[in-house]
């Protein structure tokens, strides 16, 4: 069903919304969505297409969003891109202002959807100036305020934005974890049949949700895996409990640090059941430091679909999804520890496996939502080793 087509508003005669800088500078623009102030880490990211997927993504907690391709919401959105119950990202920032939308798939539009789940969005920006600001001084803290009457205490957001502790030593998988555990069935999205449901019984999978994506849960019961999905707070023995044949670590937000005081003895405790352990993004993280690695917080991350990643192991280049704020430091890889992957941008570590055992990890993101399909075939290779 199409969303129904909402009048174009015309452009206020004043600024009515203000993103501010922690060092003072001032960007104006004309708000859209939710009415408020926000406050976070500003990233940028330069995907094409799935804007969606990427305000759903819990990896966006603290952050809001700048968007380098200027056409943004013209697809307007739908239930079935959501990767998770409502918006993470705290705000998005754009080029223009968001058009009415024109996609067959379309049941409302971006600013209406936004301003129904509380999350703020500036749009009139030079963009391209801000990544540029974001690339050289690294990911700047901010405060973004919409107010239709364009009045701004600027002085406030600026402190507001100084004051901003940043996500450095913050746990937040806590604030985007699942309450309780539950059980995972739906399988990715097919032409012309949308979503389908795994009926057989598959590989017994106990996912620990980091803030995990629903498309990597679809992805891993496409793969032939009856998955359960516990909080990021599970113990080993309630992981273990399950008997699993497999363990997988997902995505989420924050400092792995942070979140790993609680994570990384669980994770250790399950590497010793000698079962298979595949992990992302911020799994990726927790399953090094696990291992005896660490981490460091990188200037602006990496966010978009279009990352280049070297495979170490076959040589191939795989174009791939990626957002993430923290990297694990390949020099601190203890033996017996291979690195895998390796991004071509700058050289950052993208993927480690355990040399002898089935546990392996990547730092994009496989499931591609948004984004290219090229590395699929993780979800193949942990089901394989689960085989085994």
């Amino acid at each position: 069903m199409s969303a129904a087509a909402a009048p174009l508003q015309p452009i206020p005669s004043k600024p009515t919304a203000c993103l501010a800088l922690a060092d003072g500078t001032l960007f104006y623009g004309y708000g859209f969505g939710a009415e408020g102030t926000a406050v976070a880490e500003l990233c940028f990211n330069t995907a094409m297409t799935g804007y969606q997927e990427i305000m759903t993504d819990p990896s966006y907690a603290g952050q809001i969003v700048t968007f380098t391709f200027p056409h943004i919401g013209n697809t307007g959105v739908t239930p079935e891109d959501d990767e998770t119950a409502d918006p993470v990202a705290s705000g998005m920032v754009v080029k223009w202002d968001p058009t009415q939308s024109s996609n067959w798939r379309a049941t409302e539009e971006l600013s209406v959807w936004l301003k129904k789940r509380g999350r703020i969005g500036i749009g009139g920006l030079d963009t391209r100036r801000l990544t540029r600001a974001i690339r050289q001084q690294g990911a700047p803290h901010v405060a973004l305020s919409y107010s239709p009457d364009g009045n701004f205490d600027l002085e406030s957001l600026v402190e507001k934005a100084r004051a901003f502790k940043g996500l450095e030593n913050l746990d937040l998988a806590k604030e985007v974890t699942c309450a309780q555990s539950y059980s995972w069935n739906e399988t990715r999205w097919a032409w012309p049949d949308g979503f389908g449901k795994r009926t057989e019984a598959g590989h017994k999978v106990v996912a620990i949700d980091f803030g995990a994506k629903r498309n990597i849960l679809r992805c891993l019961s496409s793969a032939g895996c009856d998955v359960t999905v516990l909080p990021a707070t599970a113990t080993a023995e309630e992981v273990l409990a399950h008997n699993p044949d497999g363990v997988f670590l997902s995505n989420g937000p924050g400092d792995p640090a942070a979140t790993g005081e609680y994570a990384v003895p669980m994770i250790q405790e399950v590497l010793k059941a000698d079962i298979p352990v595949f992990g992302i993004c911020l799994g990726h993280q927790m399953l090094a430091l696990a291992l005896g690695a660490k981490t460091i917080k990188m200037s602006h991350g990496h966010h978009g679909a279009n990352h280049p990643v070297k495979d170490h192991d076959t040589g191939k280049v795989e174009i791939t999804s990626m957002n993430h704020g923290f990297a694990v430091d390949a020099q601190t890889l203890p033996e017996g520890v291979i690195e895998t992957h390796v991004s071509l941008f700058d050289g950052s570590n993208c993927g480690i496996r355990v040399e002898g055992k089935p546990v392996f990890s990547v730092q994009y993101h496989p499931e591609a939502s948004p984004g290219p399909q090229d590395s699929y075939y993780l979800f193949e290779r942990f089901a394989k080793a689960m085989e085994k």
